[in-house]
Protein backbone atom coordinates (compact mmCIF):
# COMPACT_ATOMS: atom_id res chain seq x y z
CA UNK A 1 0.00 0.00 0.00
CA UNK A 2 1.34 3.41 -1.21
CA UNK A 3 0.97 5.49 1.87
CA UNK A 4 2.42 7.48 4.42
CA UNK A 5 2.31 5.51 7.11
CA UNK A 6 1.97 5.83 10.88
CA UNK A 7 1.03 9.65 10.53
CA UNK A 8 -0.91 10.94 12.56
CA UNK A 9 -2.67 14.68 11.70
CA UNK A 10 -2.73 17.13 14.56
CA UNK A 11 -5.60 19.89 13.76
CA UNK A 12 -5.61 22.17 17.05
CA UNK A 13 -6.86 20.20 19.88
CA UNK A 14 -7.80 17.11 17.04
CA UNK A 15 -5.84 14.27 16.57
CA UNK A 16 -6.59 11.90 13.65
CA UNK A 17 -4.96 8.81 12.72
CA UNK A 18 -4.52 8.39 9.42
CA UNK A 19 -3.89 4.46 8.73
CA UNK A 20 -6.46 2.44 9.52
CA UNK A 21 -9.08 4.65 7.02
CA UNK A 22 -9.04 7.58 5.44
CA UNK A 23 -11.03 10.84 6.68
CA UNK A 24 -13.82 11.64 4.50
CA UNK A 25 -14.23 15.47 4.58
CA UNK A 26 -17.35 17.03 2.91
CA UNK A 27 -18.08 19.88 0.97
CA UNK A 28 -19.97 22.99 2.67
CA UNK A 29 -20.33 26.24 -0.29
CA UNK A 30 -21.36 29.15 1.41
CA UNK A 31 -21.40 30.76 -1.80
CA UNK A 32 -24.25 31.13 -4.49
CA UNK A 33 -22.11 30.11 -7.31
CA UNK A 34 -20.42 26.83 -6.63
CA UNK A 35 -19.92 24.69 -9.98
CA UNK A 36 -21.67 22.05 -8.32
CA UNK A 37 -24.39 23.21 -6.68
CA UNK A 38 -25.76 26.86 -6.95
CA UNK A 39 -27.87 28.21 -4.88
CA UNK A 40 -28.86 25.09 -3.39
CA UNK A 41 -28.14 26.82 0.11
CA UNK A 42 -28.55 30.31 -0.15
CA UNK A 43 -28.88 31.45 3.24
CA UNK A 44 -27.48 30.64 6.84
CA UNK A 45 -29.78 28.01 8.03
CA UNK A 46 -30.21 26.17 5.33
CA UNK A 47 -26.12 25.86 4.86
CA UNK A 48 -26.14 24.87 8.58
CA UNK A 49 -28.46 22.39 7.74
CA UNK A 50 -26.72 21.08 4.93
CA UNK A 51 -23.30 20.59 6.77
CA UNK A 52 -25.57 18.42 9.58
CA UNK A 53 -26.86 16.56 6.57
CA UNK A 54 -23.13 16.01 5.54
CA UNK A 55 -22.16 14.58 9.07
CA UNK A 56 -25.33 12.47 9.50
CA UNK A 57 -24.22 10.63 6.09
CA UNK A 58 -20.81 10.15 7.46
CA UNK A 59 -18.50 13.24 7.02
CA UNK A 60 -15.53 13.22 9.85
CA UNK A 61 -15.14 17.03 8.81
CA UNK A 62 -16.93 19.93 6.42
CA UNK A 63 -14.46 21.93 4.45
CA UNK A 64 -16.62 25.60 3.88
CA UNK A 65 -15.80 27.70 1.17
CA UNK A 66 -16.82 31.46 1.15
CA UNK A 67 -15.41 31.93 -2.06
CA UNK A 68 -16.21 29.57 -5.07
CA UNK A 69 -13.56 28.79 -7.74
CA UNK A 70 -15.03 29.57 -10.52
CA UNK A 71 -13.56 31.82 -13.45
CA UNK A 72 -15.91 33.84 -14.61
CA UNK A 73 -16.41 36.05 -11.44
CA UNK A 74 -14.18 38.50 -9.62
CA UNK A 75 -12.25 37.51 -6.26
CA UNK A 76 -14.92 38.18 -3.43
CA UNK A 77 -13.71 40.84 -0.82
CA UNK A 78 -12.38 39.57 2.41
CA UNK A 79 -15.01 41.00 4.17
CA UNK A 80 -17.67 39.57 2.55
CA UNK A 81 -16.00 35.82 2.39
CA UNK A 82 -15.99 36.34 6.35
CA UNK A 83 -19.79 37.26 6.53
CA UNK A 84 -19.85 33.91 4.71
CA UNK A 85 -18.14 31.39 6.47
CA UNK A 86 -17.14 32.77 10.08
CA UNK A 87 -21.08 32.11 11.46
CA UNK A 88 -21.54 29.12 9.77
CA UNK A 89 -18.31 27.83 11.03
CA UNK A 90 -19.39 29.01 14.42
CA UNK A 91 -22.98 27.09 14.60
CA UNK A 92 -21.09 23.34 13.05
CA UNK A 93 -17.92 23.79 15.42
CA UNK A 94 -20.36 24.61 18.63
CA UNK A 95 -22.52 21.22 17.83
CA UNK A 96 -18.95 19.56 17.63
CA UNK A 97 -18.01 19.61 14.05
CA UNK A 98 -14.67 19.53 12.97
CA UNK A 99 -14.20 22.23 10.63
CA UNK A 100 -11.66 23.19 7.76
CA UNK A 101 -12.02 26.31 6.11
CA UNK A 102 -11.68 26.53 2.38
CA UNK A 103 -9.44 29.77 1.00
CA UNK A 104 -6.45 31.63 0.56
CA UNK A 105 -6.92 34.69 2.48
CA UNK A 106 -5.08 35.45 6.00
CA UNK A 107 -7.94 37.82 7.30
CA UNK A 108 -10.33 35.07 6.34
CA UNK A 109 -7.96 31.83 7.93
CA UNK A 110 -7.83 33.76 11.24
CA UNK A 111 -11.11 34.67 11.38
CA UNK A 112 -12.96 31.10 10.58
CA UNK A 113 -10.28 30.08 13.21
CA UNK A 114 -11.17 32.34 15.81
CA UNK A 115 -14.91 30.61 15.00
CA UNK A 116 -14.05 27.75 15.36
CA UNK A 117 -12.11 25.93 12.04
CA UNK A 118 -8.97 23.59 13.18
CA UNK A 119 -7.77 23.55 9.67
CA UNK A 120 -7.27 25.84 6.25
CA UNK A 121 -7.50 24.34 3.18
CA UNK A 122 -5.27 26.59 0.52
CA UNK A 123 -6.29 26.23 -2.79
CA UNK A 124 -3.94 28.40 -4.01
CA UNK A 125 -0.97 27.34 -3.27
CA UNK A 126 -0.02 29.49 -0.47
CA UNK A 127 0.18 32.12 -2.10
CA UNK A 128 0.21 34.09 0.49
CA UNK A 129 2.38 32.87 2.71
CA UNK A 130 1.03 34.68 5.85
CA UNK A 131 -1.74 31.83 5.76
CA UNK A 132 0.85 29.06 7.71
CA UNK A 133 1.91 32.37 9.45
CA UNK A 134 -1.51 32.07 10.61
CA UNK A 135 -1.89 28.46 10.85
CA UNK A 136 1.47 28.25 13.14
CA UNK A 137 0.26 31.28 15.38
CA UNK A 138 -3.09 28.77 15.83
CA UNK A 139 -2.16 25.49 15.77
CA UNK A 140 -4.58 24.99 12.71
CA UNK A 141 -3.54 22.19 10.14
CA UNK A 142 -2.60 23.85 6.68
CA UNK A 143 -3.48 21.85 3.30
CA UNK A 144 -1.22 22.91 0.37
CA UNK A 145 -1.93 22.49 -2.97
CA UNK A 146 -0.48 22.28 -6.17
CA UNK A 147 -1.57 25.28 -9.07
CA UNK A 148 0.12 27.60 -11.45
CA UNK A 149 -2.98 29.83 -11.70
CA UNK A 150 -3.34 32.53 -9.16
CA UNK A 151 -6.93 32.52 -7.74
CA UNK A 152 -9.81 32.90 -10.04
CA UNK A 153 -7.63 32.35 -13.09
CA UNK A 154 -7.91 29.79 -15.97
CA UNK A 155 -5.09 29.05 -17.93
CA UNK A 156 -6.15 27.82 -21.37
CA UNK A 157 -3.30 26.03 -22.32
CA UNK A 158 -1.11 24.97 -19.33
CA UNK A 159 2.26 23.46 -20.58
CA UNK A 160 4.50 21.22 -18.48
CA UNK A 161 7.11 19.03 -19.38
CA UNK A 162 5.81 16.83 -17.00
CA UNK A 163 3.40 17.44 -14.72
CA UNK A 164 3.78 15.04 -11.68
CA UNK A 165 7.75 16.39 -11.75
CA UNK A 166 6.16 19.98 -11.68
CA UNK A 167 3.73 18.96 -8.50
CA UNK A 168 6.26 17.58 -6.88
CA UNK A 169 8.80 20.97 -6.73
CA UNK A 170 6.04 23.24 -6.55
CA UNK A 171 4.60 21.38 -3.50
CA UNK A 172 8.10 20.90 -1.55
CA UNK A 173 8.95 24.45 -1.67
CA UNK A 174 5.47 25.30 -0.94
CA UNK A 175 5.89 22.71 2.33
CA UNK A 176 9.08 23.80 3.08
CA UNK A 177 7.79 27.84 3.12
CA UNK A 178 5.18 26.19 5.48
CA UNK A 179 7.38 24.52 8.15
CA UNK A 180 9.84 27.92 7.81
CA UNK A 181 6.85 29.39 9.13
CA UNK A 182 6.09 27.17 11.77
CA UNK A 183 3.64 24.61 10.72
CA UNK A 184 5.12 21.76 12.02
CA UNK A 185 4.82 18.30 9.78
CA UNK A 186 1.91 16.47 11.67
CA UNK A 187 -0.11 19.69 10.76
CA UNK A 188 0.39 19.29 6.88
CA UNK A 189 -1.03 17.58 4.08
CA UNK A 190 -0.46 18.15 0.33
CA UNK A 191 -3.17 17.83 -2.57
CA UNK A 192 -2.28 17.91 -5.93
CA UNK A 193 -4.78 20.22 -7.14
CA UNK A 194 -6.44 17.68 -9.72
CA UNK A 195 -8.21 20.13 -12.61
CA UNK A 196 -6.24 23.44 -11.00
CA UNK A 197 -4.15 24.83 -13.80
CA UNK A 198 -4.28 21.33 -15.18
CA UNK A 199 -6.39 20.31 -18.36
CA UNK A 200 -8.44 16.84 -18.20
CA UNK A 201 -5.56 14.97 -19.46
CA UNK A 202 -2.61 16.54 -17.08
CA UNK A 203 -4.94 15.73 -14.47
CA UNK A 204 -5.20 12.04 -15.50
CA UNK A 205 -1.45 11.67 -16.22
CA UNK A 206 -0.90 13.07 -12.58
CA UNK A 207 -3.01 10.77 -11.16
CA UNK A 208 -2.06 8.01 -12.64
CA UNK A 209 1.55 8.20 -10.93
CA UNK A 210 0.09 10.18 -8.00
CA UNK A 211 2.15 7.47 -5.51
CA UNK A 212 4.90 9.19 -6.64
CA UNK A 213 3.78 12.18 -4.52
CA UNK A 214 4.42 9.94 -1.03
CA UNK A 215 7.81 11.29 -1.10
CA UNK A 216 6.82 14.31 0.02
CA UNK A 217 6.49 13.09 3.38
CA UNK A 218 3.01 14.10 4.69
CA UNK A 219 -0.43 12.91 3.75
CA UNK A 220 -2.10 13.35 0.53
CA UNK A 221 -5.62 15.11 0.24
CA UNK A 222 -7.71 13.76 -2.66
CA UNK A 223 -9.77 16.36 -4.11
CA UNK A 224 -11.50 14.74 -7.02
CA UNK A 225 -15.17 14.89 -6.68
CA UNK A 226 -17.15 15.97 -9.50
CA UNK A 227 -13.84 17.51 -11.24
CA UNK A 228 -13.78 18.48 -14.91
CA UNK A 229 -11.49 15.17 -15.98
CA UNK A 230 -14.62 13.08 -14.59
CA UNK A 231 -16.70 15.19 -17.25
CA UNK A 232 -14.77 14.90 -19.76
CA UNK A 233 -14.35 11.17 -19.27
CA UNK A 234 -17.86 10.70 -18.80
CA UNK A 235 -19.72 13.61 -20.82
CA UNK A 236 -21.31 14.36 -17.95
CA UNK A 237 -22.48 17.37 -16.06
CA UNK A 238 -21.29 17.85 -12.04
CA UNK A 239 -24.43 16.46 -10.49
CA UNK A 240 -23.98 12.93 -12.34
CA UNK A 241 -20.35 12.32 -12.45
CA UNK A 242 -20.75 10.15 -8.71
CA UNK A 243 -19.44 7.05 -10.56
CA UNK A 244 -16.87 8.89 -11.95
CA UNK A 245 -16.00 10.42 -8.99
CA UNK A 246 -15.86 7.24 -7.15
CA UNK A 247 -13.64 5.46 -9.51
CA UNK A 248 -10.98 8.34 -9.09
CA UNK A 249 -11.41 7.77 -5.20
CA UNK A 250 -10.83 4.11 -5.26
CA UNK A 251 -7.85 4.77 -7.44
CA UNK A 252 -6.15 7.29 -5.42
CA UNK A 253 -6.61 5.43 -2.12
CA UNK A 254 -4.71 2.35 -3.68
CA UNK A 255 -2.43 5.00 -4.76
CA UNK A 256 -1.59 6.75 -0.89
CA UNK A 257 -4.69 9.61 -0.29
CA UNK A 258 -5.48 9.43 2.89
CA UNK A 259 -8.15 12.74 2.97
CA UNK A 260 -11.11 12.32 0.34
CA UNK A 261 -12.81 15.80 -0.30
CA UNK A 262 -16.06 14.97 -1.68
CA UNK A 263 -19.73 16.15 -2.32
CA UNK A 264 -21.40 12.72 -1.93
CA UNK A 265 -20.70 12.25 1.53
CA UNK A 266 -23.06 9.13 1.91
CA UNK A 267 -22.46 7.27 -1.35
CA UNK A 268 -18.50 7.54 -0.40
CA UNK A 269 -18.91 6.06 3.00
CA UNK A 270 -20.74 2.71 1.58
CA UNK A 271 -17.97 2.64 -1.42
CA UNK A 272 -15.23 3.00 1.78
CA UNK A 273 -17.48 -0.16 3.72
CA UNK A 274 -17.96 -2.39 0.63
CA UNK A 275 -14.14 -1.71 -0.35
CA UNK A 276 -12.95 -2.24 3.36
CA UNK A 277 -15.12 -5.09 3.72
CA UNK A 278 -13.63 -6.65 0.38
CA UNK A 279 -10.08 -6.50 1.15
CA UNK A 280 -9.90 -7.57 4.38
CA UNK A 281 -9.38 -4.22 6.14
CA UNK A 282 -12.83 -4.16 7.85
CA UNK A 283 -14.41 -7.23 10.51
CA UNK A 284 -17.43 -8.96 8.79
CA UNK A 285 -19.68 -10.96 11.03
CA UNK A 286 -20.13 -14.49 10.42
CA UNK A 287 -24.14 -13.64 11.26
CA UNK A 288 -24.01 -10.84 8.73
CA UNK A 289 -27.48 -10.32 7.44
CA UNK A 290 -29.71 -7.80 5.30
CA UNK A 291 -32.77 -6.58 7.21
CA UNK A 292 -35.79 -7.89 5.15
CA UNK A 293 -37.07 -4.39 4.85
CA UNK A 294 -34.27 -3.55 2.83
CA UNK A 295 -34.52 -6.48 0.32
CA UNK A 296 -36.62 -4.60 -1.92
CA UNK A 297 -37.79 -1.43 -2.75
CA UNK A 298 -41.40 -0.38 -1.24
CA UNK A 299 -44.46 -0.60 -3.41
CA UNK A 300 -45.44 2.61 -5.22
CA UNK A 301 -48.74 3.99 -4.14
CA UNK A 302 -49.99 3.73 -7.94
CA UNK A 303 -49.71 -0.35 -7.70
CA UNK A 304 -53.16 -2.38 -7.26
CA UNK A 305 -54.50 -3.85 -4.31
CA UNK A 306 -53.91 -6.91 -5.58
CA UNK A 307 -50.55 -6.50 -7.08
CA UNK A 308 -49.23 -5.37 -3.77
CA UNK A 309 -50.69 -9.22 -3.02
CA UNK A 310 -48.40 -10.68 -5.35
CA UNK A 311 -45.78 -8.71 -4.40
CA UNK A 312 -45.62 -10.10 -0.98
CA UNK A 313 -46.54 -13.66 -1.90
CA UNK A 314 -43.33 -13.88 -4.32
Amino acid sequence: MNRVAGHTLVARERRFGLDAAPLVMGILNATPDSFSDPGDHPDLEARVERGRLLLAGGADLLDVGGESGVTNRPPVAPDEEIERVAPLVERLASEGAVVSVDTYKPAVARAAIAAGAVMVNDPSGLIDPEVASVCAETGAALVVTHTRARPKQKLDRPHYDDVVEDVKRFLAERLQAARAAGVPDEALLACPGPDLAKDPAQTIDLLRRLNELNSLGVPLLLAVSRKDFVGALTSRRPRERLAGTLAAVSHGLDHGARVLRVHDVVATRDFLAVRAALRGEAEVPADLLLADELRREPLSREEAPGDAAKEAAA
